[in-house]
């Protein structure tokens, strides 16, 4: 028996159709080791940078098991994706279940053919693939670690930095400096609603709106120019039509087809890739995580056929395309369907969207161009000593489908004019000025960062989708209808790392490491020696920032915002729940508004020591429960306590049955709501639901009445018993 091991429990099960009964196909579910949490146990820095693995958790059986089947196999095999980190899994898998002598097989495509010419070919685990896999892992664990925990000291306790996503959010900050930067400038525009003058009675009229050429600036030009256009006959004065070809596209890239996904589908990068990867599982694509537009010999045979029995053999052309990344993420192909004869695949509606889409691309890209024919209509005022600017349409119309009959949704629609001649007379119908203002630059969508990131040389395509997701999970940024917005938070982090690690998260820096990232995966470079020159200068950097003052500020309020009590100037800060104003010499003044100027009802200082430390003053506080009084020492001193207030809105009303004294109050604990006497911790008694203020009447066997609180059950049995030795406590066992 032969053991094949391969990520993914769907790619076994197909794998597995192709083999038969002579190879064992099993899965380990994805990675089965990865570095522990906390940073010190993680990396061994001062040995050489030697990262510590631990076997992930809920991963045990799975290797248990692989081991037991590895002794039973006379060959193991490891299929892991082909890339890098599809290297370093089958490194891992390897490592934990102790595989000596297992080899390592890599397919691009998860056909029959492709699987049994891949399994001819056993090799060694690739170590330099793996190596930058895990420099990569170890660099970004470096960088996170160590700017986050400076992030937690200077700004706020929770948030996070990383050595690509926090360029990236840089890159989304840049453009909302732009568009705060921006001043709008006035503009005008002229339309001039025309008709054609037919030469016979029955000749029929069209009717066409032109554009004024060249924008006038000031309202008097623009009036100038419609005075003059209504007081004199038109005529067309000149006739341009060309013929103009489209090209199809390049096959999918991974970037380029979550662009695309994210243009025509809706969907976010995160999505695209979760549906390519389970019609890659499914042998219906090629691997998913490529820079390469390269088709082999053998595919484009198959999508040439399929052209030719689709459109016609005068429609199809061999293309090949250049790959613009200069490393193309160890894939030797783009994204292709196979067979390229099946126009549908997947089995869920995304699955069937998202096939169609890179079915139409790569049959399209083997097709020869279309013809549109353009023409362009100028018209102006005759017999005049005035002037005015040229008046204007363009219209095209496909002239030859070509690539466009695979692909119609690229195709657009057509502006066909009516047939004209250098001197035809049109009448002016209406003439009118519009003034507008020229806009700020957009925000970036989700596709145009992905552009921006590939443009730029940061991150690779197997990271896109999740240093988009990275941001928006750690509310750094907010996406509103498709447009990527700063958050509060997202500012200030960003603000912080710029003034400070500017390097670090810059466009040169980041390129330049994966640019050596890739050295390490082309044998052109070491692990330990790009990880030390590295670490070397960052956590030298580091440790001198740690001198900084907290960095919560986002800078002056408005004027004329003053402090509620002081009347001191304000600042604007942020805080956990976002932004609001702070008195400009807090902390020996507490005043602050919210954004909209209302007054902040700070924290109120009771006149009491604290009971723990003895030495801080107690002060009444707001948190996410409500109000609760804390020490004025905190985070040295940690005392917390109810507000009388929060108190009373607790108390139920009912008195517990247990102390005859406390009355039991609502409480909230590491496992949600429960509720207990008030003269905690003196009297200990506790209940899971709200007490009803009734007492259990069942008999018990010896004829004495339970008497405990009773409290709220369900729907079909409203009260039960607090007392979990009485049979009243579930009275489902007493109607049995």
């Amino acid at each position: 028996m032969k053991l094949l091991i391969v990520e993914s429990p769907s790619k076994a099960k197909t794998i597995a159709k192709y083999l038969g009964g002579e190879y064992e196909v099993r899965a380990s579910v994805g990675h089965i080791r990865d570095l522990p949490k906390s940073n010190k146990k993680a990396i061994d820095i001062d040995g050489g940078f030697i990262p510590h693995y631990e076997i992930s958790a809920g991963k045990e059986k799975v290797v248990s098991e692989l081991k037991s089947l590895s002794k039973k196999a006379n060959e193991v095999l490891l299929a892991t994706d082909p890339d890098r980190e599809g290297e370093a899994i089958a490194w891992h898998i390897k490592e934990a279940c102790n595989l000596e002598g297992a080899k390592r097989v890599a397919f691009h495509e998860i056909t029959e053919s492709a699987i049994k010419e891949a399994l001819k070919h056993p090799r060694e685990i690739d170590m330099n693939l793996k190596e930058a896999q895990e420099a990569r892992r170890v660099l970004d664990r470096l960088v996170g670690y160590d700017l986050s925990g400076l992030i937690w000291k200077k700004v706020r306790y929770g948030l996070s930095a990383g050595r690509v996503q926090s360029p990236a959010l840089r890159i989304i900050m840049e453009r909302e400096r732009e568009i705060r930067a921006f001043i709008p400038e006035t503009y005008f525009v002229i339309n001039a609603e025309v008709e054609t003058i037919g030469k016979l009675k029955e000749s029929k009229k069209y009717k066409l709106v032109l554009e004024c050429e060249k924008q006038p600036a000031t309202q008097k030009e623009t009036d100038l120019i419609i005075d003059i256009a209504r007081k004199h006959s038109w005529q067309v004065i000149d006739l341009n039509g060309t013929d103009v070809k489209r090209s199809p596209k390049a096959p999918f890239t991974t970037s380029t087809l979550q662009q695309t996904a994210s243009t025509r589908l809706g969907y976010p990068p995160s999505r695209t890739m979760g549906i390519a990867q389970k019609l890659y599982e499914k042998g219906l694509i090629t691997y998913m995580r490529t820079d390469s537009t390269t088709i082999s010999t053998q595919a484009l045979g198959e999508i040439a056929h399929t052209v030719e029995a689709l459109y016609g053999k005068d429609v199809a052309e061999v293309r090949t395309y250049k790959t613009k990344s200069k490393n193309a993420q160890e894939a030797h192909e783009a994204i292709r369907p196979t067979p390229a004869s099946e126009k549908m695949g997947g089995t869920t509606d995304d699955e069937k969207r998202l096939y169609n889409l890179i079915w139409k691309r790569t049959i399209s890209s083997q097709m020869k161009d279309a013809v549109l024919h353009r023409t362009k209509v100028t018209a102006n005022i005759i017999n005049s000593k005035d002037t005015i600017p040229d008046f204007s349409i363009t219209g095209s119309i496909v002239v030859f489908e070509g690539w466009l009959q695979a692909d119609p949704e690229a195709r657009g629609e057509d502006v066909d004019l009516p047939k004209l001649n250098t001197g035809d007379d049109i009448n002016l119908l209406a003439i009118n000025g519009t003034e507008k203002q020229t806009e700020p630059p957009n925000r970036y969508s989700e596709a145009g960062l992905i552009k921006e990131l590939e443009k730029r040389g940061i991150g690779r395509p197997s990271t896109y989708a999740s240093i988009i997701s990275t941001i928006e999970a750690r509310g750094y940024v907010e996406k509103l209808n498709k447009a990527l917005f700063p958050t509060d938070t997202g500012e200030v982090v960003i603000s912080f790392l710029e003034d400070n690690f500017a390097h670090y998260i810059g466009d040169t820096f980041t390129a330049e490491m994966e640019d050596k990232l890739d050295n390490i995966a082309n044998g052109d470079a070491t692990y330990l020696k790009t990880l030390k020159d590295f670490y070397g200068p960052f956590t030298k950097e580091v440790k001198e920032k740690d001198k900084l003052e907290k960095a919560t500020n986002l800078g002056e309020a408005p004027e004329g915002m003053e402090c509620p009590l002081c009347k001191s100037s304000m600042i604007v800060k942020l805080a956990k729940n976002g932004k609001f104003y702070s008195c400009s010499k807090y902390p020996d003044c507490m005043g602050a508004r919210k954004m909209d100027g209302e007054v902040m009802e700070g924290p109120k200082l009771l006149g009491k020591k604290c009971p723990k430390c003895e030495k801080g003053e107690l002060m009444e506080r707001e948190g996410k429960y409500g109000k609760f009084i804390a020490c004025a020492n905190y985070p040295k001193c940690k005392y917390i306590e109810q507000s009388e207030e929060e108190k009373k809105k607790k108390l139920t009303g009912v008195k517990c049955n247990k102390c005859k004294d406390g009355e039991m109050e609502e409480r909230r604990g590491r496992f949600g709501v429960f509720y207990s006497c008030s003269n905690y911790p003196t009297c200990k008694m506790a209940i899971k639901a709200k007490p009803t203020g009734h007492y259990c009447s069942y008999k018990k066997d010896d004829g004495t009445i339970c008497g405990e609180l009773m409290m709220e059950g369900t729907k079909t049995i409203p009260e039960r018993c607090s007392d979990k030795s009485c049979v009243n406590h579930n009275p489902h066992k007493l109607a049995k």
